[in-house]
């Protein structure tokens, strides 16, 4: 099997051209139909003048063609670049400034949020093409393109030259700068990967496997190749699917899904709103969770309505792709209480607990984790001074190869497995997502309204996992309150980024050497003892 990942696509369309492929409400594609429109799309690209290794920007939502237009991205060897069409137009302008795309894929119907997004770029000139006299890039306006315009050229195959060393998607992450991180990840990561889950999970042509992340979140990589390579069915998670625990639940069913790759978050929602029976989900054998901790209670309460399906918790951050280890659940935890490790290392990766000099820790001590192997990334898009601070090159790791600093802290127990203890700075995972605060602290600073702010992080008791809460300070002679600086905040970061607590202070406290005191506004935040805290404002 060839190392590239739209090959899969050709390979089961040539075998079971009638067998489908991905299924969205109630569209479906068949393996030959996505094979034949990928080509289209893949020809579209070249004609615009795309090339091998050229950065592709895809602003589409989830849908059919959004999985064409990632295969036909491949085909043409290009690099697929999710620019999340929901994204404040800012911050997605950051995306496209940091990666240049030599075309952007999207639908007519995301037009206009494009235009937003463009204007906001400060690229001027890429290799691609030149500003036009409207002041629009014609490399991105001319060529972000629907469907409709690519039905009538040639489906046959393309012969590009691609390696599986070439970088297959780039995914920009929270920067604690306020600039996306990009972590650019190879056809020969992700097969790494895949080939593994496949064959460990015992994936197969008759499972019906979910479609559950956005296209900008790694674990969507194993969703759609995990389902490629084995010629099983994709089921895109509609948004109304998304919308309640209980329709989620009913997609679950109807669909007679056979995997359910979802996030702790979205496992915790419907535990708690009971929208699973006993015995519910008769066809599902497999449940498995990454990006952040699972309460054992929601674990216990899965495991005892679903008897008959297994239970795999994974872990790895996106710059190891998709996952680094694996713990697949041998019974129902004995308490509540009761720690779920993350496992062990897959097969070509490894876990390494390591102190401040790379040292390593004794069994039961916690230290800083590194991860090692094939998942890696080659490092930061376009940034060597943070791809040096991250990834530790095999000269300076005193023996142990190339490997990544997770920025998480764990320890390995008696029983050989890793457990993860926490993270060692100030990136925080919540409602699924990697955040890092100081990018929320970052957009409040360019709010001319507020004098000082400062984002903490304290545990929550809900699905979110983190709750994130800001304290801030407004000018004297402004009467800027939380509801205004969060709607504010709102045209500046993701919703999921946006603080979920707010409290207006006089001053905000200072520690001795006269920094903000995030400890005492943790405190504060956690005991609900701040001034003023904008009940309006939480939501």
């Amino acid at each position: 099997m060839t190392g590239l990942l739209h090959a899969s696509v050709t390979r089961q369309a040539a075998s079971r051209p009638e067998a489908t492929a991905v299924v969205f409400g109630e569209e479906r594609l068949t393996y030959g139909q996505l094979e034949k429109r990928s080509n289209q799309i893949a020809r579209a690209l070249l004609n615009a003048g795309c090339g091998t290794g050229d950065s592709v920007g895809f602003m589409i939502p989830k849908s059919i063609d959004a999985i064409i237009s990632i295969i036909g991205i491949l085909k043409a060897g290009g690099i697929y670049i999710p620019i999340d069409v929901n994204s404040p137009p800012a911050r997605s302008a950051r995306i496209i400034d940091a990666c240049e795309p030599a075309v952007v894929l999207t639908t007519g119907s995301d037009i206009e949020k494009l235009q937003l997004v463009l204007a906001e770029s400060t690229v001027e000139r890429p290799a691609g093409g030149v500003l036009d006299s409207d002041g629009m890039p014609d490399w991105l306006s001319a060529q972000s393109f629907g469907m409709s315009d690519i039905a009538q050229l040639s489906a046959t195959p393309l012969l590009t030259e691609s390696s599986p060393e070439d970088v297959a998607y780039i995914l920009f992450t929270s920067g604690s700068t306020g600039i996306p991180k990009g972590v650019p990840i190879s056809h020969a990561n992700v097969f790494a990967f895949v080939e593994w889950a496949n064959g460990y999970f015992g994936v197969d042509s008759t499972d019906r496997l979910s479609g559950h992340t956005a296209f900008h979140f790694d674990l969507s990589a194993y969703d759609l190749f995990g389902s490629l390579f084995a010629g099983a069915e994709l089921h895109l998670v509609t948004p109304e699917a998304t919308l309640l625990p209980n329709k989620t639940a009913e997609f679950i069913r109807q669909s007679k899904l056979t995997q359910w790759f979802t996030v702790p978050s979205i496992l915790n929602y419907m535990s708690k709103f009971r929208v699973i029976a006993q015995d519910d989900f008769p066809d599902l054998r497999r449940v498995i969770w990454c990006g952040e901790v699972l309460p054992t209670p929601t674990l216990v309460d899965w495991m005892t309505k679903l008897p008959h399906a297994s239970f795999t918790n994974l872990y790895g951050p996106t710059e190891a792709t998709i996952a680094s280890s694996y713990y697949r659940m041998p019974s129902i935890p004995k308490s509540l209480t009761e720690t779920i490790p993350i496992g062990q290392a897959c097969p070509g990766e490894s876990l390494l607990i390591l102190d401040e000099n790379l040292k390593p820790v004794e069994n039961g001590v916690t230290g800083d984790l590194y991860i090692g192997g094939v998942g890696l990334s080659r490092g930061y898009w376009r940034d060597d001074a943070k791809t040096r601070t991250s990834f530790i090159e095999p000269e300076h790791s005193g023996g142990l190869g190339r490997i990544y600093k997770t920025g998480d802290l764990a320890y390995v127990g008696d029983d050989g497995l890793v457990y993860f203890v926490g993270r060692s700075d100030t990136q925080i995972k919540s409602r699924g997502y990697r955040i890092e605060l100081g990018e929320i602290e970052t957009a409040l600073g360019t709010i001319d309204a507020l004098v000082e702010s400062a984002v903490v992080a304290i545990p929550s008791d809900n699905f979110d996992g983190k709750l994130i809460c800001c304290a801030f300070v407004s000018k004297e002679d402004d009467r800027t309150d939380a509801v205004d600086v969060k709607n504010q905040l709102r045209l500046l970061v993701p919703d999921y980024m946006v603080p979920a607590r707010w409290a207006q202070y006089n001053s905000l406290p200072k520690n001795a050497s006269g920094k903000i005191d995030r400890v005492q506004l943790q405190k504060q935040f956690s005991e609900g003892s701040t001034d003023g805290l904008a009940a309006a404002a939480r939501s």
